[in-house]
């Protein structure tokens, strides 16, 4: 079958997906031509990671898209949406933080996480450290009086009578007050203070000889803020005021590190680095790493780049200025990066490296104990009180590394009855694997003995599904002891193995993730069972008043008085009159 596919694709770009025999993506991928690149896995030899990604592809699907760029675009929605295990997601959702100062008639300046720029706005930063931007934020608007509703209101608010708006809600304020308000700011943030410092020194002085000691004081107040505050700005190189991200990477022994240095009006802001192990192609991870982080922030001025990179590709989908020098400033900013992604590689390799070997040595012995492939393993428990609050849980492996985006939780309906709620919890995992196409695992673990195997083995045998079925057995004491198979035989594991840890961490891990659960079940339905049965109540004063009184209890017990003070006296005696 693959080579009946593999001789049909076409000699065009766009993107591939590797499947495995669940079916499952394992890896998306690019290609300028379909045919060429996806024929490449197939034939000659590779390096170990790579040779153990195509070793789990049994089928695969290609997407044309129009133009390469359209294919690094559609790479990145792929990956994003599936989650392929093969492919190295270096970003997640989250951005850094940024300051935006509109260019609007009435100017806002707020701390925003915009990875699109509005067209009428200044930006600066990025601030890796959050709190900083808010506490410049925070201080400019003590400084400087630009307005801060979002929609103007029908009259001026405390923050005009404070002095720190101009009130253009009432007032016609000309616009080039404004202008030179925006102009300060601009100059501010980028270290040019002494302005504002000559300023707010002429006044405290002034204050002082009129003796208005309490408005010197906020003046100077005001001088150790910003002191304060710039004292924080990093080390400048006053001959590059430029925005700059330079972005490299070096691969040794089957890594990749990557290096982004973000400098900002020649502030060396921030650096990012991550180390991780590769699949394939250094430059399309580089590439892919690259995309993904501009897909949550800004872009800069200008971008930096190793010289040896083809960067075609991102020129196309960037629109910054892409610089690849091989002399000056920004080469040295390239080599100080690529040291720091060497230096980085070579610190952390040995620990990567072993963490890694010992997972797939640990892995291969349970496969060799269970002659069972481990791939994918997931766990089970169920938890509850007394058959109160009845839940079960899923946790899942991959190659011995927990992936949590495949935990799932379940809310069950047999009580007490341990049985029932593992053939409940089973069954409905499986019928919507096998309704919606969903992958399937090669082995799962059941927290008990006998019992709860004879349930597990009953669901998967109905479904005549192929997954091996093992329990997790304690002994007298309630420690785990041993493997247990669906022949209820014993499996007897190395106490100081690494393999017995392993299964115990594994096992610790769904019972917190089923206790957890439990938990927050018991405590949303125990709050429902009085407070949500009161006339008037509603989120918002359920919230109010377990803040104020802690507990069920209390709020019985509370008089008309305090009950008043949360809810007003109404609500408050339709509660009284409920707990009577």
């Amino acid at each position: 079958m693959l080579k009946s596919k593999l001789a049909t694709l076409p000699m065009q770009p766009g993107c591939y997906l590797m499947k495995d025999k669940h079916g499952e993506i394992i890896y998306v991928g690019k290609a300028k031509k379909l045919k060429n690149r996806v024929n490449q896995y197939f034939v000659g030899t590779h390096d170990n990671k790579t040779t153990k990604m195509v070793s789990n592809v049994v089928d695969f699907d290609f997407i044309v898209a129009p133009s390469e760029k359209e294919a690094l675009i559609l790479e990145y929605n792929l990956i994003k949406k599936y989650k392929p295990r093969f492919n190295i997601m270096f970003m997640d959702d989250a951005s850094y933080p940024y300051i935006r100062l509109t260019l609007e008639d009435y100017p806002t300046l707020k701390v925003v996480r915009d990875s699109k720029r509005m067209k009428n706005a200044r930006y600066f930063g990025p601030y890796p450290n959050a709190g900083y931007a808010h506490e410049l934020v925070d201080l400019l608007q003590q400084l400087y009086p630009l307005r801060r509703c979002r929609i103007l209101p029908h009259k001026v608010c405390l923050y005009y009578h404070l002095g720190q708006c101009l009130g253009p809600c009432e007032f016609e304020i000309e616009p080039e007050v404004y202008r030179q308000i925006t102009e300060d700011i601009t100059s501010f943030i980028n270290g040019d203070t002494e302005l504002i410092l000559s300023q707010l020194t002429e006044k405290r002085d002034n204050f002082s000889l009129n003796l208005e000691f309490e408005k010197a004081q906020e003046c100077q107040r005001l001088i150790e803020a910003i002191s304060h505050v710039t004292s924080k700005t990093q080390v400048q190189d006053e001959n590059n005021r430029k925005d700059e991200d330079a972005f490299v990477y070096y691969v040794d022994k089957g890594f990749i590190s990557i290096v982004n240095l973000l400098y900002r009006q020649g502030k060396l802001l921030h650096k990012h680095q991550v180390l991780k192990p590769i699949y394939d192609d250094p430059e399309e991870a580089f590439t892919s790493y690259v995309m993904q982080y501009y897909q949550h922030n800004p872009q800069p001025k200008v971008l930096i780049l190793q010289k040896q990179l083809d960067s075609e590709i991102l020129r196309e989908v960037l629109a910054c200025k892409i610089a690849q020098p091989t002399k000056g400033k920004s080469k040295k900013i390239i080599d100080l990066a690529i040291d720091n992604a060497k230096i980085n590689l070579q610190q952390k390799f040995e620990i990567a490296q072993k963490e890694v070997t010992n997972q797939q040595e640990i892995m291969n012995q349970l496969q060799s104990l269970t002659k069972c492939d481990t791939t994918r393993i997931e766990l089970y428990d169920n938890s509850h009180i007394s058959g109160q609050y009845a839940v079960g849980a899923m946790v899942v492996y991959i190659d011995g590394i927990a992936s949590k985006k495949d935990y799932r939780l379940y809310r069950v309906h047999n009580a007490n009855d341990d049985f029932a709620n593992m053939k409940e919890v089973l069954y409905r995992r499986f019928f919507r694997a096998i309704k919606e196409n969903k992958s399937l695992p090669d082995m799962i673990i059941v927290d008990g003995g006998a019992p709860q195997i004879r349930a597990a083995c009953e669901i998967i045998d109905n479904l005549y599904l192929d997954v091996k079925v093992f329990g997790l057995v304690k002994n007298d004491r309630h420690q785990t002891a041993s493997l247990m198979d669906r022949n209820l035989e014993l499996i007897e594991i190395d106490r100081e193995s690494a393999l017995f840890f392993q299964l115990t961490r594994m096992q610790d891990e769904v019972h917190r993730f089923a206790i957890s659960y439990h938990k927050k079940v018991r405590s949303k339905e125990m709050t429902h069972s009085q407070l949500d049965d009161i006339p008037g109540i509603g989120q918002k004063r359920k919230n109010q008043l377990l803040k104020r009184f802690g507990t069920l209890k209390r709020i019985e017990e509370a008089s008309l008085a305090e009950l008043s003070e949360v809810v007003g006296a109404k609500q408050a005696q339709i509660i009284l009159d409920y707990f009577k």
